[in-house]
């Protein structure tokens, strides 16, 4: 049965400059869970979002800035939709809340509002956007047949593009998902590991297994990688084939050689999706050789029917701290280039 929705009273007691805002929630068992142990959501709110939170009973009040009050009002009302359709609400869900109602507060964003953002939905449950830029990716992932997907670690890059290869191979609108990468280090460096090829190189493969395990059962991911239906390979396995029906990821995407893209983009075949992510603060390629996602950017971006989508700092969902250590780097090297560009500038104007 379809709960109903929190009612809000809006009331603003005599002298307070600013707003406040009750918001009343009928489903006393689901209210714990949006409270958090020992209220620890709504503390978290309140950090995140400058506004003063207090609750009594079924009902949450909300006071501050009007703006601040009314992005407060839409993240408790987008994480009470997450409860009442199943989903669960943890500290990343709130972060992901604040994430969003933030960007929309200064930006003035008008993109959908919380509870009606994209999700991907597979069987292990609904994954759904933590930032404004995950969720602008996962529309292109829905309406692009190949998408690029650009930015720091953290940002879900990789994580989305699996869940929906994922989604789209359990609906039958792929055939099969194909996961890849730059095996940079599977040369001389790891040629004193024992084993074959495929056990060489899967430790480096791993984050995309990871990913796989956490949108399906083990056994499941077993049984379809044994049939073919999932395939992980390094990139170099991908030369002279042609993917149909295929959903295809290439990550790490900064390590290869132009060479080696222009040799996995023109793999595509019919009824085939490619997502290409890649971060080009972090290219481990020998020095003086050009990135292949830098020149594919360069080369490929406006084409029509090619998606790019580009994180910043704002979209680490990673442990809070990622996004400060990788805001610190960016400011860093933003410094590191001022000063080389002052010291040339210095050097051409010198008397000779």
């Amino acid at each position: 049965m379809t709960q109903p929705a929190p009612a809000l009273a809006v009331t603003i007691p005599p002298g307070l400059t600013g707003r406040a805002v009750t918001m009343q929630f009928e489903d006393n068992a689901l209210l714990p869970l949006l409270l958090g142990d020992h209220d620890r959501h709504l503390s978290r709110l309140e950090q995140g979002l400058g506004v003063r939170l207090a609750c009594r009973g079924n009902r949450v009040s909300i006071s501050g800035d009007p703006a601040r009050v009314e992005a407060a009002q839409a993240a408790l009302g987008g994480l009470w939709q997450r409860l009442r359709t199943g989903q669960t609400v943890a500290s990343g869900d709130v972060d992901a809340a604040i994430r969003m109602t933030n960007a929309r507060t200064a930006e003035a964003d008008p993109r959908l509002p919380l509870a009606d953002l994209p999700a991907i939905r597979t069987r292990r449950g609904s994954v759904g956007p933590r930032s404004p830029g995950q969720s602008s990716y996962m529309e292109m992932l829905s309406r692009h047949e190949m998408v690029f997907g650009i930015g720091p670690a953290g940002t879900g890059k990789t994580y989305l593009a699996v869940a929906q290869a994922v989604a789209m191979l359990l609906a039958g609108q792929v055939e099969r998902i194909v996961l890849s990468r730059p095996a940079v280090e599977a040369g001389e460096r790891l040629g004193f590991l024992p084993g074959d090829m495929k056990e060489k190189v899967d430790p480096y493969l791993r984050p995309l297994y990871d990913a796989l395990g956490d949108m399906m059962p083990g056994d499941q991911m077993a049984r379809r990688i044994a049939v073919g239906e999932i395939e992980v390979a390094p990139l170099a396995f991908m030369r002279g084939r042609t993917l149909s029906h295929a959903f295809v990821i290439l990550d790490e995407a900064q390590n290869t050689t132009p060479a080696q893209m222009k040799m996995f983009l023109t793999r595509m075949g019919e009824g085939t999706r490619m997502v290409i992510t890649g971060d080009l603060t972090q290219i481990d390629l020998p020095p003086g050789t050009r990135s292949g996602l830098r020149e594919a950017l360069d080369t490929l971006e406006g084409v029509q029917g090619i998606g790019v989508n580009r994180f910043d700092v704002r979209d680490v969902v990673r442990h809070p701290l990622v996004a400060r250590i990788v805001d610190a780097y960016e400011q860093r090297a933003v410094a590191e280039r001022d000063t080389r560009g002052r010291a040339k500038r210095e050097s051409d104007g010198a008397p000779k």
